[in-house]
């Protein structure tokens, strides 16, 4: 079966935070927008996240994140669950950051999993500050 956007209009959000909890100018939802011009831009601090609540069980089986150079994470560890459960360990992804002005998209692909909510933890930022920003977060795979 082919892969298809699993996020949509009913998938809750949330991220760690938001710069000057400015949310109408680095808000997550600047993240599924398909907008170039715009970002989810986290305030400064370790381990930054994005957690996505689907409507209904998914199967995901690729990760596509697009970083402004000079903030992003030089690793990414995604967990995942099941409605009513414990997030576990999926996985572990290591981004590449260029410093170019916009990395183009990043795919990763994650052992195919069943979940309902997925956690995408930024754990180690190449801006000294430990801030993330992100254009582009696309999660692939199928609707169960």
């Amino acid at each position: 079966m082919p892969v298809e956007p699993l996020v949509c209009a009913d998938t809750a959000t949330r991220v760690s935070s938001v710069l000057n909890r400015d949310v109408k100018q680095f808000g997550k939802k600047h993240m599924f927008d398909a907008s170039e011009e715009t970002c989810w831009n986290s305030d400064q601090g370790t381990c930054q996240w994005v957690t996505l609540d689907f409507p209904r069980t998914v199967k995901v089986s690729q990760l596509q994140i697009q970083f402004q150079g000079g903030f992003s994470s030089r690793l990414c560890t995604l967990e995942g669950c099941r409605a009513g459960e414990d997030l576990v360990k999926i996985s572990h992804l290591y981004p590449e950051d260029t410093h170019a002005m916009q990395i183009s998209f990043a795919t990763f692909q994650v052992e195919e999993t069943v979940l309902d909510k997925l956690k995408i933890t930024f754990e180690n930022s190449t801006d000294f500050f430990g801030r993330i920003v992100v254009y582009h977060l696309g999660v692939l795979g199928e609707r169960l």
